[in-house]
């Protein structure tokens, strides 16, 4: 008979146990220390008078993981094997439910709608996740701390200085610091998604796409109808410019706020609480990448459907 494979917890449990023992000698020799939380990014290095932050290079480190993992599925699409496995069969499936969700709200619009929503979901939720990589806002440049700021005390190691508890004069740069922390970053996203989404109404609709926001066709047939209809205008302008601010300090503050939970509890109970929170942040940051996505696709959609489509139906 054929013997089935189980996850034997006898064995595999020492691997947990040793990640448990190791946080606990880490804890003590190198004892967590609060960063200091700025709303900013921190400049690193210059290149001339351009300043790089910590957020671009999570940036890059984004763009490099998307790279590798599109190089990954397309390898594995242009084998003989057919059927996708393990990693790329994972993110094959994601892509097909971003496709039907597509498909079903957009219509004959699915081929120009979907490759933005499957761009920004993917990019929001590697960006998002960085924060679970050891060594992200931890690890970076011990500099002096700003006048008024809480400093730290530095000590030597055999990994080079570190900062302790005690109270000093200097605070930590963390090298890479999770990208969607940067409000540069969501506004550009936010920029990029209402931007498109009336270049998608323009390619739809034409012209007639724009008396969505300026409509005075009917100031002379329908006086009083024709200023509601004017100012329904007015207010479907305001709301895109409101889009782009929810937009941002959605994702922004969310995050952000992830970031700093994750300070706090790894500087409070250091060895085995904040792996709890980690696993919050796992599934906040994959939610909060599908939400920017989805409503991107649901605005593309709409922007493509004119008032006067709905008028002819009801009549």
């Amino acid at each position: 008979m054929e013997k089935t494979r189980k996850w034997r917890w006898g064995i595999n449990r020492w691997f947990v146990l040793a990640f448990i023992i190791l946080g606990f000698i880490a804890a003590r020799l190198w004892p967590p220390v609060l960063p200091d939380i700025r709303l900013p990014a921190e400049v690193i290095f210059h290149i001339g008078n351009f300043g790089w932050t910590n957020t671009m290079t999570a940036m890059v480190i984004a763009d490099v993981i998307l790279l590798i993992i599109a190089l990954i599925v397309r390898r594995a699409a242009n084998s003989k094997d057919m059927i996708p496995r393990g990693f790329s069969g994972a993110v094959e499936a994601l892509l097909e439910v971003i496709h039907n969700l597509t498909e079903t709200t957009a219509g004959r619009w699915t081929r120009t709608i979907f490759p933005f929503f499957a761009t920004i979901t993917m990019l929001v939720l590697v960006a998002n996740w960085t924060e679970l990589i050891p060594g992200v806002n931890s690890i970076g440049l011990i500099e002096k701390a700003a006048v008024g700021q809480p400093g730290f005390a530095v000590v030597q190691s055999f990994l080079g200085p570190t900062l302790t508890p005690e109270k000093g004069e200097y605070t930590l740069v963390p090298l890479v610091r999770t990208l969607s922390t940067d409000l540069n970053f969501t506004v550009a996203l936010a920029l990029i998604s209402i931007f498109m989404t009336q270049v998608v109404g323009l390619r739809a609709l034409g012209p007639k796409y724009l008396g969505k926001f300026w409509n005075v066709g009917g100031f002379f047939k329908r006086p009083i109808f024709g200023v509601i209809d004017f100012g329904v205008g007015i207010l479907e302008l305001v709301s895109e410019f409101s889009k782009i601010l929810s937009f941002s300090f959605r994702l922004f503050g969310n995050i952000f706020a992830g970031s700093v939970l994750l300070f706090v509890i790894g500087t409070l109970v250091p060895v085995f609480a904040q792996s709890v929170f980690l696993m919050l942040e796992f599934f906040v940051g994959a939610i909060q990448a599908i939400i920017f996505g989805m409503l991107t696709m649901v605005f593309m959609s709409q922007a493509t459907q004119g008032h006067g489509d709905h008028e002819e139906e009801h009549a």
